[in-house]
């Protein structure tokens, strides 16, 4: 109730000088959301038929130009498990395919240099078993065939798809990307290092875009994940991703954000 997410926008975008200052150089921001801290939330760039919203896309515009004017790169990530069963639900795998080839074209046509695409959220994950396409969402070849779909609307476009909170990544899907996208949830601190050195395998840059630990622990899974050679990304799920979202730089969580400041001020 009583919630503008114009508002919304504005107090995240007041925060990102602070958020650059404290080692960020990129935010993740998704096309259909995140986990907001309950379920039925309706939240979509897309209409049914994978056509864009423009109200949304004003929104997501302002964000990629802010991140621009601060230093700072967008991960534009396109779907997200929760996003069914509702009027602007995806329901079908052709408006799935439109849906991800106007992403593209939008980031392309907007002339957007700092922007890097990500298929979907954690996409084995159960959550897409509620799509009617979410067998073949949650499959490999299904994954293949999306960023192939992405880089034929734009073949300069970097297009990536995330993996599960355990930081592992299936081959065909890394081998399709243009990097290699895992996340740290579900990984213990000591395991980093290695979920870090065998996505390296692939010959590609690894970043984890999803780390839901906060605190002393949150700051360590930073300095292990960077020094191993890999990006980190920071997921506060109670203060910046669940209503009614929080953005205070970096009182968000000063154990983490003094560590990105850190790792990433020469001399500190």
């Amino acid at each position: 109730d009583g919630f503008d997410p114009d508002v919304n926008t504005d107090h995240f975008i007041e925060q990102i000088p602070s958020y650059f200052v404290h080692g960020i150089r990129a935010f993740t921001i998704g096309l259909q959301g995140g986990s907001m801290g309950y379920e039925g939330a309706v939240n979509s760039a897309f209409n049914a038929d994978g056509s864009l919203r423009d109200g949304y896309l004003q929104r997501v515009r302002r964000v990629i130009q802010a991140a621009d004017a601060n230093g700072c790169g967008i991960i534009l990530s396109c779907l997200y498990q929760r996003q069914h069963s509702h009027l602007r639900a995806l329901g079908s795998r052709a408006s799935i395919h439109t849906a991800i080839t106007n992403a593209a074209q939008w980031v392309a046509s907007e002339g957007f240099n700092n922007v890097v695409l990500e298929i979907a959220n954690e996409f084995a994950h159960a959550g897409y078993a509620n799509w009617p396409e979410g067998e073949w969402l949650r499959s490999i070849e299904g994954q293949v065939e999306l960023i192939q779909t992405a880089k034929a609307a734009v073949p300069d476009l970097i297009v990536s798809t995330s993996g599960m909170g355990g930081g592992e990544m299936f081959e065909p899907v890394a081998m399709a990307g243009d990097f290699t996208v895992i996340h740290f949830n579900n990984t213990e601190v000591d395991a980093i290092p290695g979920r870090i050195e065998a996505s390296k395998a692939y010959g590609k840059p690894v970043v984890c875009n999803e780390d839901d630990k906060v605190g002393p622990i949150g700051a360590e899974a930073a300095r292990v994940s960077i020094t191993s050679g890999a990006g980190w990304g920071y997921m506060h799920s109670a203060k910046n991703q669940h209503a009614p979202f929080e953005f205070d730089g970096r009182d968000d969580d000063p154990d983490v954000y003094d560590m990105l400041a850190r790792l990433t001020t020469p001399g500190f």
